[in-house]
């Protein structure tokens, strides 16, 4: 039985007669994915306006392996391409867009889609999914064989709200306002990012807690593996990596997050995924590629694999904007020139360029495509708005030339699509709520994840014009200076609800912070919050100010050593102020009445030691850079008063003798004591010292009596003095003493 042939339309320009926008597509269409309608055609090989959203103000586009979405600017959702599985949400045709009208009662924002699964993100931070449910990547608790067509909404542990929302071929990747990404569906290669052995599938959404606290920027997978993107430019890759389509210089799967730390330097701002490939695009408009470049997918004019990121020599000079992967092609747009680039898999028209032929570097895709305010009066000029593809089809959202639209650049994150973070003016909002008044729920649960989420807090306050970038042990990326003045600003909130809120989020967060946080970029917080003004409150020293330093403390070697590096880099006041937070706590405790409560008397004397230690912190590096404050700023003169310096010292020295460790002595931490305080303890030592001469002495004394042999010695040192020449026999006199005579009373 002989195969049909397939039929193949070849276009070599686009005609749009009226002016507004359009939607052009190339690729497959097969099961009807490009939306084109019951055409007899296969394969489009150059780009075709798709009649159906002409005019029309599209949103987001999401492709499947043979299915695509798309939702415009109102929200509504249309679906066409195969149904196998319930995957475009209704019975109707599959070959022309249909509206999804069970999303009628939803504001969809953003859709992506799986090789046979769909889900939609709505404006109220809902996820609704359909389709395919084999893995369990509806995430409705329950796997089965049977199709899903009716979107539900996914069911979290708590109602987050969620902002972006990706899916890899039979997984899906959630990520919320709060800085928490979950994810479920297949485990197959490990693109779940569990960790462990298991490729257990995951029937609901699972929080990735290896990489709780990252600033995550932005959210991508397709095919088997996954890719997570810092605020900073930090890469994370996990699951299938056969192909290094992870960057981490291997081909073996990861089950955990790992860090592709070739790209850390690079500022890279958005990625995106293949079946078996990864791009990335860098702030300054570069192009890296790495994974499967069997078909030419990387761009780099060979079809060999890459097991690390590399530049697209050929797209070198442009600044890049826009990139997009289907499954083994990728695209890239330069809105500055109007041109789309293409290369990877040809044959089936993905690539645009009239053939079906592979190509492995960037090759321009011929039309009529201009930069944004061309002047031209050329019929069916296009402008690229926006670029999408998935599977084997490919899309461009374009504009007339004259239409004031401005093409997306994919570097620059929408707000809505973005974790919260502080800053002064989100800080002024509070400072207007009135005294008497009540925050909005809106703002209760906006204020409750800012200061409760430390992903949140570690991509607050970052140096703009992207010097945040590129974190690293001598570089936070902070603004210091945007932290105090918004730190005194919100000190004047008047509204008692506000502090409150602030401070049963801070107590919950401290304490729950990792002793080996998972990269650089979360130990952020750790600068931050020491400015926050709750820090000045004693009666906050035993909920936040004391855990957070016994955090610190606590820590493992290599993040203690990063926090120790970055105070080395603070200026005077703000290094200062750490200084004075743990010294008025010191000396807090110290005041504090005497209590007969066991419990009580323990917290504050371990309070007390973790202050103490957090000063003998702050103190060595203070030395090892050079003096950044002067070493009197670490005395604590109230403690001559408070403290029984003569004893503690006497103590400290019979533990010493007595190999004894955990009682704590203030003589542990010297650099606290002034000038009268020391005045005390030479006091105190040369007293020691002549007592010990003494008993020395008499202990020898008393044993001569029983051994002839051993002279008696005087206890005293004996000075013979003339009275005529007192000087000198004075110093010839002790010039004759050995160093124990000078411990013994005169």
């Amino acid at each position: 039985m002989c195969a049909s042939p397939i039929k193949i339309r070849r276009l070599t320009r686009v005609t749009m007669q009226e002016p507004g926008t359009a939607l052009l597509c190339w690729g497959q269409h097969s099961s009807g994915q490009l939306g084109l309608g019951g055409i007899e055609d296969e394969q489009i090989l150059s780009p075709t306006s798709v009649e159906f959203f002409k005019g029309r103000q599209i949103r987001d586009i999401g492709c499947g392996t043979s299915h695509t979405l798309v939702v415009l600017k109102g929200g509504t959702v249309y679906s066409f391409g195969n149904n196998d599985n319930g995957q475009l949400g209704h019975d109707k045709s599959c070959k022309k867009p249909e509206q999804i009208s069970a999303l009628e009662a939803q504001t969809i924002v953003s859709t992506a889609c799986g090789a046979g699964h769909s889900v939609a993100l709505t404006d109220k931070g809902g996820v609704l999914s359909w389709g395919d449910n084999t893995y369990g990547q509806l995430g409705r608790v329950t796997a089965d064989y049977d199709a899903q067509k009716v979107p539900k909404l996914v069911k979290f542990p708590v109602p987050y709200s969620i902002i972006q929302v990706v899916c890899g071929y039979d997984h899906c990747l959630a990520l919320t306002k709060d800085g928490r990404v979950f994810t479920w569906g297949s485990n197959s290669h490990g693109q779940l990012g569990l960790g462990g052995s298991s490729s257990a599938n995951q029937t609901s959404p699972c929080e990735l807690v290896s990489l709780k606290g990252l600033p995550v920027a932005q959210i991508a997978a397709s095919g088997y593996h996954s890719m997570i993107l810092s605020r900073s430019g930090a890469l994370f890759g996990f699951g299938k990596n056969s192909f290094g389509q992870l960057g981490v210089s291997d081909d073996k799967d990861k089950h955990f997050p790992m860090q592709c730390k070739t790209l850390r330097s690079q500022r890279v701002k958005y990625v995106c995924c293949g079946e078996d490939h990864t791009v990335a695009l860098t702030e300054e408009g570069g192009v890296f590629t790495f994974g499967a470049g069997s078909y030419g997918q990387l761009g780099h004019n060979c079809n060999n694999n890459e097991f690390l990121p590399r530049k697209v020599f050929e797209l070198m000079g442009c600044t890049v904007s826009q990139i997009a992967c289907g499954r083994r092609h990728t695209l890239a747009c330069v809105p500055s020139s109007g041109r789309i680039y293409a290369f990877g898999l040809g044959a089936n028209g993905q690539l645009g360029n009239n053939s079906v032929s592979n190509r492995l570097s960037p090759t321009v895709i011929k039309g009529t495509f201009v930069a944004h305010s061309t002047d031209t009066d050329e019929t069916g000029a296009h402008v690229v708005k926006m670029l999408f593809c998935g599977g084997d089809q490919s899309f461009a959202f374009t504009s007339n030339p004259k239409e004031e639209i401005s093409s997306k650049d994919y570097r620059i994150h929408e707000e809505s699509q973005q974790i919260y973070m502080l800053n002064k003016e989100i800080m002024q909002q509070y400072c207007d709520i009135p005294t008497k008044g009540k925050p909005s729920s809106e703002q209760i649960k906006e204020l409750e994840a800012m200061f409760g989420s430390q992903a949140c807090l570690n991509c607050s306050f970052l140096k703009s014009n992207g010097e945040h970038y590129n974190c690293t042990s001598r570089k936070h990326g902070l603004s210091l200076d945007s932290i105090r003045s918004s730190f005194l600003n919100l000190r004047n909130a008047a509204n008692p609800f506000v502090e409150e809120i602030i401070h049963k989020k801070l107590d919950e967060l401290i304490r729950s912070l990792p002793k080996s946080p998972p990269d650089v970029e979360t130990l952020r917080l750790h600068i931050i919050l020491p400015e926050c003004h709750l820090f000045d409150e004693q009666k906050y020293v035993p909920t936040i100010i004391v855990p957070f330093a016994y955090n610190i403390l606590n820590m493992d070697k290599t993040p203690n050593r990063v926090i120790d590096l970055w105070w080395g880099t603070l200026e005077p006041t703000y290094f200062n102020r750490l200084v004075k937070i743990y010294k008025q706590c010191v000396m807090f405790m110290l005041n504090c009445p005497p209590s007969n409560n066991d419990f009580e008397i323990y917290a504050r004397q371990k309070g007390l030691e973790v202050c103490m230690e957090f000063l003998k912190k702050l103190n060595t590096v203070n030395d090892n850079n050079g003096q950044i404050v002067p070493y009197d700023r670490f005395y604590i003169p109230e403690l001559v008063d408070k403290v029984h310096i003569r004893q503690d010292y006497i103590n400290w020295i019979q533990q010493r003798q007595n190999n004894q460790t955990g009682t704590l002595s203030f003589c542990n931490y010297p650099f606290v004591f002034d000038a009268s305080a020391k005045t005390l303890l030479l006091q105190t030592d040369a007293e020691m010292q002549m007592q010990f001469a003494m008993d020395e002495v008499h202990r020898r004394n008393i044993s001569s009596m029983f051994m002839p042999m051993v002279d008696p010695v005087n206890p005293c040192l004996v000075l013979f003095i003339r009275r005529e020449n007192i000087v000198q026999d004075t110093i010839n006199q002790l010039q004759k003493q050995g160093c124990a005579d000078f411990k013994k009373p005169l």
